[in-house]
């Protein structure tokens, strides 16, 4: 054994000099991985060049990569795969482990600016426990998920303050304690950052609030004690209007004469929550300079054979090759294309043949385009409509609605403001009156449906009145959508595509009434619902020998965005029906695809994921509680990235049938959720269903199966942002669906229809959900 060893390490002097004289190698002696193109660098650097015997052998060795880069440690397959440090030019540095180009494990990154962060790591972001130290001499020392502090975790202000709690997508969150330097302490409820909800505040001189917060102050119920026993009880607000309670002097204090704005303008003036510093760069944000023998079948470039057979052993250029942290084996970093692969005789050739066969049969092949362009949706309602006067009708019952006065509401309504008896009917004759002003349509009578839930659930949703009132009353015109509904509703958007309006049925206004009190309390319990927002119920009924009513319901818009929509999906779970049967170039801005014209599956980050299947698992057993259903999930896609023709640009490259050697990962763009980390303030503006960055990965169907619900997964992805959102939750169960499910019962499948019993319709929307809505596991693995 010593002999071979002598021997080897003599072979590979001699293979070292030759390369270093004369760039080439003879191909028995294997491939050779060159630091630096120029001859007097790598004559230099004889150090720094590896023998690959065999690429799956983990080496320790120490390189100088082409972009001024530094590493030493374990390497394997052209990576870092053990326990390495990386330094790069900039400063920055990594010591810790790595599993094929990816820093997997434990570790520590240190910044030029001299915070550190010590933990664990996952795909090249702060993942797992940690402890970050700023430059500021801020300190964290907690949970972690993607370079943001998620879960329970302790933060020591360089000011002296201190948050011992709950933390969610880098911002204080659920339940903590923050006591500032001073002394004064807080415990209690939290919400992007601010306190938000029950807690206590206690000064160090005895003083003591117990109550209701919103945005960092006092609002709602509350009570505020003195050392000496004095107590105030009541509503609180900054508004002083809105404020109302009653103080009760101790005996001692003497003092009746007191302001609770005093409490605004002294006791809170001096207690600001400290948000640290931001993190000027994160580790993700970092590139890892590698570069790729030109051995065996791996995707490299060819080698040349000279005229005496040798091989000619090629130096790369320094940025041939750049890999993200999430670079893995085998992966070719190509921007916006896919990479293709060649293997000689490569095992399962029929069932990637077969497949491919699929593929090409259900036009996989061909590319996606953004649909055709279209005039703006809906018809604008002029003078000459047949339903410009039931406009006008609408926009002076609006108007009337929303600016008539009305005394600040609590958000803890009384039951009998739920009573179905609870409506306000106003009489506007076209001369106009006290209360209503002239106008040029027909008389016409004016019902407002439980006008204080209402009035209350726009200020839940935080839907200011000026706006409210001016996107549906303004001058601008309603647009009718061009065709009714399924049930036969007609639907009207407003000129800013805020809110959609709905005619609806007298059964379904009877059951919103029914289930107003339970939709109220929902809404309030869980701020990221996905049901539909209500607005406002009104009726308009005409005077006259018509006596015609006409019921509609006031709608949040779920496609209101800058984003221009590209998919649109209404999905059930159910088969009977549930297709457009339109093919790809017929589809355009307005087509509602359904369920099996479907052909993504849904790929959502892992904390917003976990977020979504539990709100899914809430509003299906309030719908099912509710005796609800015939719901479906509406889906908006826009696609990021689409190409100068119009096609949409994937993500990565598709290998059906690559295994663990030769799998081609898809590669996700991280410059989006990178910027987002920077400023976690800004995750604000992303809720559950809207404005979401995700991915998606296209699907086929088999051809020997028709009525396949969810396709296979090809491995195409496509980076997005997503809209989704529960429509359609005021049909029940009633006699009429019961008798359409006995009778297509006996012409189809049961399962296959719509119309079932709340419970099994339950099951079934969560099961189909829960198939087409995944995690995106690229992301950490």
């Amino acid at each position: 054994m010593s002999r071979d060893s002598g021997v080897l390490k003599a072979w590979e002097a001699t293979v070292r000099k030759t390369q270093a004289a004369k760039k080439r190698a003879h191909s028995i002696f294997g491939t050779m991985s060159v630091a630096h193109a120029d001859d007097g660098d790598i004559e230099g650097l004889g150090d720094m060049v590896d023998t690959e015997l065999n690429s799956n052998d983990v080496y320790h060795s120490e390189k100088i990569l082409p972009n001024g880069d530094y590493y030493t440690g374990q390497w394997c397959n052209n990576f870092p795969h053990g326990h390495g440090k990386y330094v790069w030019t900039d400063g920055c540095m990594f010591i810790g482990e790595w599993s094929k180009g990816k820093t997997m494990g434990r570790g520590r990154f240190n910044w030029p600016s001299g915070a550190t962060y010590e933990g664990e790591f996952k795909s090249g972001y702060m993942d797992g426990n940690g402890v970050y130290t700023g430059s500021n001499g801020d300190t964290y020392k907690g949970k972690w998920v993607m370079n943001l502090k998620h879960g329970h975790g302790v933060k020591n202000f360089s000011n002296g303050d201190c948050y011992d709690g709950d933390w969610r997508r880098g911002l204080q969150e659920g339940s903590g304690r923050y006591q500032w330097k001073n002394g004064n302490y807080y415990v209690g409820e939290w919400k992007h950052g601010e306190i938000c909800g029950k807690g206590s505040f206690v000064w160090t001189n005895g003083k003591k609030y117990d109550g209701n917060w919103e945005s960092g102050l006092p609002r709602g119920n509350g009570t505020f004690k003195w050392p000496d026993g004095s107590f105030y009880v009541g509503y609180w607000s900054r508004d002083p209007e809105e404020q109302n309670g009653s103080y009760y002097p101790s005996v001692s204090s003497g003092n009746v004469l007191w302001d609770p704005q005093d409490v605004y303008n002294v006791d809170f003036s001096d207690c600001k929550i400290c948000h640290g510093e931001k993190v000027s760069l994160l580790p993700s944000q970092k590139k890892l300079a590698v570069w790729r023998s030109s051995k065996g079948d791996d995707g490299g470039k060819p080698r040349r054979m000279s005229v005496d057979g040798r091989v000619s052993i090629d130096v790369e250029k320094p940025f041939d090759r750049m890999q993200m942290w999430c670079g893995g084996e085998g992966d070719d970093y190509v921007t916006g294309c896919c990479s293709e692969r060649t293997s000689s005789g490569g095992r399962g050739d029929v069932a990637e043949y077969m497949l491919a066969m699929s593929l090409e049969k259900e036009g996989f092949g061909m590319s996606m385009k953004k649909p055709r362009s279209c005039k703006r949706q809906g018809e604008t309602i002029c003078k000459g409509h047949k339903n410009y006067d039931l406009m006008l009708n609408l926009q002076l019952g609006i108007r009337h609605s929303v600016g008539r006065p009305a005394p600040a509401a609590s958000l803890d309504l009384k039951p009998s403001a739920f009573d179905p008896k609870e409506k306000v009917w106003t009489k506007f004759p076209s001369e106009g009156s006290k209360y209503t002003p002239p106008h040029q349509s027909c008389e016409f009578k004016w019902k407002d449906y439980c006008p204080l839930v209402f009035r209350t659930l726009r200020k839940l949703f935080k839907v200011d009145p000026a706006d409210y009132m001016l996107s549906i009353c303004g001058n601008d015109a309603l647009r009718e959508l061009s065709s009714p509904g399924k049930s036969g509703s007609f639907f009207y958007l407003t000129n800013d595509d805020r809110y959609m309006i709905k005619t609806m049925k007298k059964s379904e206004a009877k059951v919103l009434i029914r289930m107003l009190s339970a939709y109220y309390n929902h809404v309030r319990a869980f701020e990221t619902t996905l049901v539909t927002k209500f607005y406002g119920l009104h009726c308009v009924k005409l005077t006259g020998p018509i006596q015609k009513k006409v019921r509609f319901i006031i709608m949040g818009n779920l496609f209101c965005s800058e984003y221009s929509i590209h998919r649109r999906f209404d999905l059930k779970g159910s088969i009977l029906g549930r297709t457009t049967d339109k093919p790809e170039s017929e589809i355009d801005e307005t087509t509602i695809l359904k369920d099996l014209d479907l052909n993504f599956i849904f790929r959502l980050q892992k904390s917003w994921f976990q977020e979504f299947c539990r709100q899914i698992d809430r509003d299906c057993e309030f719908l099912e509680q509710e005796r609800i259903m015939d719901y479906s999930l509406l889906v908006g896609l826009h696609f990021r990235e689409t190409s100068a023709a119009g096609e949409f640009i994937p993500s990565g490259a598709r290998t059906p049938t690559g295994g663990p050697e030769n799998d081609a990962a898809p590669r996700l763009s991280r410059v989006d959720l990178d910027q987002l980390f920077l400023d976690p303030s800004r995750w604000s503006s992303i809720k559950l269903g809207v404005n979401m960055p995700a991915r998606v990965e296209r699907t086929v169907r088999r051809s020997d199966c028709e009525f396949q619900l969810v396709g296979e997964p090809t491995g195409e992805y496509y980076d997005v942002v997503m809209f989704f959102g529960v429509i359609d939750i005021l049909q029940d169960y009633d006699i009429s669906k019961k008798l359409e499910h006995a009778y297509k019962s006996i012409q189809y499948d049961p399962t296959s229809i719509s119309a079932v019993d709340p419970k099994q319709y339950s099951k079934r929307f969560r099961d189909f959900i829960y198939n087409i809505f995944a995690e995106d596991e690229t992301n950490f693995e």
